[in-house]
């Protein structure tokens, strides 16, 4: 139910015909006193609430019963209208817990944006969490949002994971946890931040006295995974030498810890991810066919965070309240001007870069309703390139070379900012500083 407060009964009736007609169960009052009955009562899903209701034109009257109102409903949205719109005005409405402020007169397409935003990105707070579990029975907990190229991959997700096929991590995770398997290990290897010195040790294990630093037994990420599901990770940085090894595993299903010469045998389903063109890759000799055929059984395209768009006030809500439940920090909130600025930028990074951007300007600035200009202040522009005739025969390799070497110096060896402007985790930078014999004081 939405509720409707203002004095001016034209407005209640012009907005409960438009809420109405929108297939919204409304209810309207004049003022304070009726409002206060009903959500003493009623968690309504959204407040619309007038910020006059005397001939006071201050705003004084809303923001009292707007502080009442949060009292008993905390997590219900509320947006402000007034004909008497100021900066300070809104600024105070959004201190005291409004979620939105508009002004009057209004256009009827753009505030029932705001509504629909409103209830789309508080729906999370007005019932407590447990499993999402779809109509079929499928579970998609931890998986945030609802466009169509999302939904496209997770009707071929419910598909595949009752299977036993092998095949991102949460994606991984929902295979994992819809299938046969669902009580045994998920384990996840980002194998783009393992050395390929450490390789075996970390992925089969080592016996005490294997190597130089082998003070004790080690338990290798096959084995942890055995009887589940292994996620491999960005699986196209994995080095030549390294991909015969992980070969092996996937065709006897067998492995060696290092200082152990016994054979031991691995029940495990593999699930891998990458954002290289492996197909392309094994075509200039750099990922091996057998093993491109090996994980290549069935093949899920997720969709890149701007191919979603609609889906990115979603991951912020999201976002933003985990970090100010880890931190123990009061939950804020985001203008409208903040989510428009936030759905349009590239995300080279996917969901990784909004999720830093949304944690960065949270702890930064320091306020509960953020605005488009403290994202701004946050946000750091992906590296462009340098385009130079110097290209020009240069092999794809030689120029991530230069791109990364560019980033390095764009931001002066500051690793955080050089991974997020190329559109890469940390440890991925790090193989690739590695693979390309970069050190960080050149």
């Amino acid at each position: 139910m939405i509720l409707i407060i203002d004095d001016d009964s034209a407005i209640r009736s012009s907005l409960s015909f438009m809420l109405k007609r929108a297939k919204y169960e409304v209810q309207a009052v004049a003022g304070p006193r009726e409002a206060i009955e009903i959500v003493r009562s009623v968690a309504p899903q959204l407040i619309l609430m007038d910020m006059n209701f005397t001939l006071s034109t201050t705003g004084e009257e809303g923001l009292t019963l707007l502080k009442q109102v949060k009292i008993f409903r905390p997590d219900v949205p509320v947006i402000l209208m007034t004909a008497w719109g100021s900066i300070q005005l809104a600024v105070q409405g959004m201190q005291a817990g409004a979620f939105d402020f508009i002004t009057k007169p209004w256009n009827n397409v753009a505030l029932m944006q705001r509504i629909e935003t409103a209830l789309e990105l508080t729906a999370d707070k007005q019932k407590p969490e447990a499993p999402v579990v779809d109509n079929d029975g499928f579970d998609r907990s931890h998986i945030i949002g609802k466009s169509k190229p999302l939904m496209d991959v997770l009707a071929t997700i419910k598909r595949i994971a009752r299977t036993n096929a092998s095949g991102k991590e949460l994606i991984a995770e929902a295979v994992h946890i819809n299938s046969s398997r669902a009580k045994k290990p998920f384990v996840k290897v980002n194998l783009g931040g393992i050395s390929h010195t450490l390789f075996e040790s970390e992925m089969f294990g080592h016996k005490k006295g294997a190597f130089t630093d082998a003070t004790s037994d080690r338990m290798g990420r096959f084995e942890l995974a055995d009887k589940g599901t292994i996620f491999l990770d960005e699986i196209g940085d994995l080095d030549l030498s390294c991909q015969v090894k992980l070969l092996r595993v996937l065709q006897e299903q067998t492995f060696e810890v290092l200082g152990d010469s016994r054979p031991r045998k691995v029940d495990i389903r593999v699930v891998s991810a990458t954002n290289a063109d492996l197909s392309r890759m094994v075509r200039e000799h750099t990922f091996r066919e057998d093993l491109f055929y090996r994980i290549n059984l069935i093949t899920v395209h997720l969709p890149a965070l701007r191919e979603r768009r609609e889906d990115i006030p979603l991951l912020v809500r999201y976002f933003a309240d985990k970090q100010c439940e880890a931190n123990g920090l009061p939950k804020v909130d985001f203008t409208v001007e903040a989510m428009e600025y936030l759905s349009r930028l590239p995300y080279p990074g996917n969901i990784r870069e909004l999720k830093n951007l949304v944690e960065r300007t949270l702890l930064v600035s320091g306020k509960q309703v953020l605005m488009s200009e403290d994202f701004k202040a946050q946000y750091q522009c992906p590296v462009e390139p340098k385009v130079t005739s110097n290209l020009q025969g240069m092999t794809l390799e030689e120029i991530e070379r230069q791109t990364i070497l560019q980033a390095l110096e764009k931001y002066n060896n500051n690793m955080s900012q050089v991974a997020t402007a190329l559109g890469i985790s940390r440890a991925a930078l790090y193989r690739r500083l590695e693979k390309y014999n970069i050190m960080i004081n050149d």
